[in-house]
């Protein structure tokens, strides 16, 4: 079974096991604006996309250029699991999901506004762990 684990950080388990509580434990992370909790889902060497950050080589540059731009002024953000769609490859070592999300900003008035979104991820299984070792965060345009 999939757990979380404070101390060695990440997510164990099989990998649709793992897909579902990362998922959950980055979804709890962002809506706690929590940090030092969410790095433990990624691997240092992560490579992000997102809407704040073209490039974001490293975990240091995409809680700085993105993260922490977003997670603090979004409410309500919530993966659309029904809708997600993943594989697994490298004798089950790597995993990649796509997974829609919903999340409510707000205007410059303060007024609420929808803003759902998208995501891409690539999990690698490291000493036992699952890590992101890419991801990719976008607003829905369309």
């Amino acid at each position: 079974m999939s757990h979380q684990n404070g101390t060695s950080g990440g997510v164990t388990g099989d990998p649709a096991t793992a897909v579902a509580a990362w998922l959950a434990e980055m979804e709890a992370c962002v809506q706690a604006v929590a940090y030092e909790r969410g790095r433990a889902l990624f691997a240092p060497d992560v490579v992000g996309l997102g809407s704040r950050g073209k490039m974001l080589v490293g975990l240091e540059a995409l809680e700085r250029d993105q993260w922490r731009h977003v997670w603090g002024v979004t409410r309500g953000f919530t993966f659309r699991r029904d809708d997600l769609v993943w594989g697994a490859s490298g004798g089950d070592d790597l995993v990649w999901l796509a997974c829609p999300w919903d999340s409510v900003g707000f205007a410059a008035d303060g007024s609420p506004v929808p803003r759902p979104g998208r995501m891409t991820a690539v999990l690698e299984r490291r000493g036992g762990r699952w890590l992101a070792v890419h991801t990719h965060h976008s607003l829905a345009t369309t």
